[in-house]
């Protein structure tokens, strides 16, 4: 065999053919397999305290077997759970304030590493929400001598010290062949041991310096090799995607700003700046616009298009449903309602002589502003002199589908846009090749929403606060994880709730139901109801989540709110509150999860959206935060967005270095471009040459 990385597992010392039939159920075959087996973490026993060398000056770490476990209420109301542990011949008790889970989480008898600073309190030490380790029976030899242990993922008949005398042996005999392809040069100026050293360091570490330099660098090499596509991606857009310039004007801007009602924001005339600057260039503009709910994005992408069509050329606003596309047009109408540009939807609902008359208007030119849906990117749909292409809730459409505006030999300049904040760890991965604008500044007078969780008698008082405002004039949304209930458990359904609430809670009001299995033609006309003032009540889906806007309505109870991600909660509360009264948000639930319990808080404390996107980001990873799950997690080995975040930013700016400055063209650079474009070359459609 040419390539001894490639060894069957199986001729590594101490596995033999039976063993590596259980190694294969870690996906481990071969010796490259082992190396790239990393631990998950490690203990550190090289500074274990016994009970009785404990000081109150520093961190100790220190081991023993739980032997009583207590949980009570504090005279403040806090929960204060605590472990009493045997440790050599002494006990330690170890305390935390609100985390109850933690008696959940350790029995009777159990071993367990703490690390912490304890202090003495009745003549026993105390250790106050320490660090915890559960020890496995490899873990607890305490004829070992102390050392940094790496504990790896295991499987049923494989133990740990299974694992850890083969990767040792593998380290031993195979770690040296690993081949390097960072330059020397750069790889001291990022202080960066070799491959071989680092996967060395991280099986067999002396000390936790030596295993954090070696995990560093692992999680380094694959951030770095996934950001430097993204770069080469960004890159190569700007080099191959000539534009039309679409240069403002002190006129153009006058005469587009006299359409509104209201004067910009400092954060939307920001926007509008990076923007107007962008589409003035020659290579087309390729940029992120994301704002808080409420914040004004729609109305900074019309005076973008409005530049566009100032220069002679088309604008177009792709959205992903009909409900929302309908509540741009509607917005748009409002604004342009004195300007005589010539404006088109065109959606599934248009009649057939209808939809060819609009495409027949779109190709000759007379169309100068164009909403739709997916209809736009069809074949069928040919565009006269298109400028500017905006794509809003831009994740929710495929790269393809972002891709296919095309208008002669030049590319429209695009701006894709999204009232979900994003968390900065996917601003630099998934969406990594645009530019970026955010506006966070609210309109001056929006005012918060009142958020209450609300659970047991909590509940009837807001049915009466509910009925109450709606005697006084407002309107409400009630809000469902699903149409129809779930015997599995008690979280209604809309068409329940509906038939529930119109007998019971709210009997005497006008209330109406909305769903996505009823017809285009009944949601339409239950919304415009809706709007006109002619229900009070609106049962509904998640078909609300964006695009709807009504000012009068203040008020909304989420019911099963758990069931929602944080986001997507945040995206619902922000259909209230949008007129001049305050507004109120019932989130009912009866979740006792701790993450569940995390998210619904988390809402409750802050109406800021940035903010939010990171906690969802943190409890829920990247893939469900965007609802792109069944499309793949990000494509990292080893690396963890939410637990790397800093590493990712380091990356980051080494990769734009490294690009800008050429140093990746070069021959010295050759084998991590070569790993880049193997890696990510198809995935991202990089260019394989230059």
């Amino acid at each position: 065999m040419d390539d001894p990385l490639l060894t069957p597992v199986q001729f590594v010392r101490g596995v033999g053919p039976q063993r590596a039939e259980l190694f294969a159920k870690l996906d481990i075959h071969t010796v490259t397999d082992l190396l790239w087996h990393l631990p998950r973490d490690v203990l550190d026993l090289t500074q274990l305290s016994g009970v009785f060398e404990l000081t109150a000056d520093r961190v100790h770490s220190i081991r023993g077997e739980v032997v009583d476990r207590d949980a009570r209420l504090t005279s403040t109301g806090k929960t204060m759970t605590a472990l009493l542990f045997k440790c050599d011949g002494g006990f330690v008790r170890a305390v935390w304030f609100n985390q109850g889970y933690m008696l959940r989480k350790y029995e009777l008898g159990q071993h367990v590493l703490l690390t912490g600073q304890p202090k003495l309190r009745e003549r026993r030490w105390e250790f106050s929400h320490p660090e915890t380790q559960p020890l496995e029976t490899d873990d607890d030899d305490h004829t070992a001598a102390p050392g940094v242990l790496p504990r790896y993922p295991l499987t049923e008949g494989l133990r740990m010290r299974d694992i850890r005398r083969a990767t040792a042996a593998a380290v031993e005999e195979y770690a040296d062949q690993l081949a390097e392809f960072l330059p020397d040069d750069f790889r001291i100026e990022c202080a960066l041991p070799r491959l071989s050293d680092a996967i060395r360091q991280l099986h067999c570490p002396r000390t936790m310096d030596e295993y954090r330099a070696g995990r560093r660098r692992v999680l380094l090499d694959d951030l770095l090799e996934f950001e430097i596509a993204v770069v080469l991606r960004r890159r190569a857009w700007n080099r191959e995607n000539k534009a039309l310039p679409l240069p403002n004007s002190s006129k153009i801007d006058a005469r587009i700003r006299r359409l509104f009602s209201f004067p910009f924001t400092g954060g939307q005339n920001q926007a509008v700046t990076e923007i107007v600057a962008d589409i003035a260039q020659d290579r087309a503009m390729h940029r992120l616009l994301q704002a808080d709910v409420g914040a004004g994005k729609t109305a900074v992408a019309v005076y973008a298009m409005l530049v566009a069509i100032a220069n002679g050329t088309q604008a177009v606003l792709m959205a992903p449903t009909e409900v929302l596309a309908q509540q741009h047009w509607s917005t748009i109408e409002n604004i342009l309602e004195h300007s005589r540009v010539e404006r088109r939807l065109l959606t599934g609902q248009l009649t057939p002589s209808v939809r060819n008359k609009v495409r027949e208007e779109i190709a000759t030119g007379t169309a100068q502003l164009i909403i739709g849906t997916q209809s736009l990117i069809q074949e069928s749909i040919t565009f006269h002199r298109l400028g500017l292409a905006v794509i809003d809730e831009q994740h929710k459409f495929g790269v393809g589908q972002r891709g296919r505006f095309q208008s002669g030999e030049t590319a429209p300049h695009r701006l894709v846009m999204t009232a979900t904040p994003i968390p900065r760890s996917l601003c630099l991965t998934q969406f990594g090749d645009l530019d970026l604008t955010s506006i966070r500044e609210l309109p001056p007078g929006r005012q918060r929403v009142v958020t209450s969780r609300i659970t047991g008698e909590a509940v009837p008082k807001a049915w009466g606060f509910l009925r109450k405002m709606l005697r006084e004039g407002r309107q409400a949304y009630l809000v469902c994880p699903r149409i129809e209930g779930d015997e599995s458990d008690d979280s209604p359904g809309a068409e329940a709730l509906f038939r529930s609430v119109t007998t019971g809670e709210l009997n005497g009001f006008r209330v109406g139901l909305m769903h996505g299995q009823q017809d285009r033609d009944t949601r339409a006309a239950t919304m415009d109801a809706f709007r006109r003032g002619d229900l009070d009540v609106l049962v509904a889906t998640t078909v609300i989540e964006v695009g709807v806007d009504v000012p009068n309505a203040t008020l909304m109870m989420i019911f099963a709110a758990e069931r929602f991600g944080l986001s997507q909660l945040h995206q619902l509360r922000g259909r209230i509150c949008r007129g001049l009264f305050q507004g109120y948000c019932f989130l009912q639930s009866d979740a006792v999860q701790p993450e569940a319990v995390r998210r619904l808080s988390a809402l409750e404390a802050t109406g800021d959206g940035f903010q939010l996107a990171e906690v969802d980001f943190e409890l829920r990873g990247p893939g469900d935060v965007l609802g792109t799950r069944q499309h793949g997690d990000m494509p990292l080995r080893v690396a963890d967005l939410v637990r790397d975040r800093d590493l990712l930013e380091e990356a980051r700016k080494i990769a734009i270095d490294v690009v800008d400055q050429g140093r990746i063209d070069t021959p010295e650079f050759f084998p991590l471009k070569l790993r880049v474009l193997e890696r990510f070359g198809k995935m991202m459609d990089l260019p394989q040459a230059g």
